[in-house]
């Protein structure tokens, strides 16, 4: 398993077995969308706000303004910018 890989399975597991309140969540997957993005060499600087789209689905709002939809796709994380 990559680093990658490891990292989106922490982003759906830390979520679920939380029992702190929905702001701890929020941080936890701003934290592991920050790692995912700048894993794959895309600019970011840091997550500031999270949108979950579905299952493994999130668009990530970065702090530079930057937007990214990151999802996974036959067992790969993609990160794709947003317009």
């Amino acid at each position: 398993m990559s680093r990658l890989e490891k990292l989106l399975a922490l982003m759906v597991i830390v979520p679920m077995v939380s029992v702190g309140p929905v702001l701890a969540q929020d941080i936890s997957e701003a934290a592991d969308l920050t790692a995912v993005i700048a894993l794959n060499g895309k600019p970011c600087g840091k997550v500031v706000a999270v949108m979950k789209r579905g299952d493994d689905d999130y668009t990530a709002t970065c702090e530079d303004g930057n937007r990214y939809r990151v999802y996974v796709r036959d067992a790969r994380v993609i990160v794709e910018k947003i317009n």
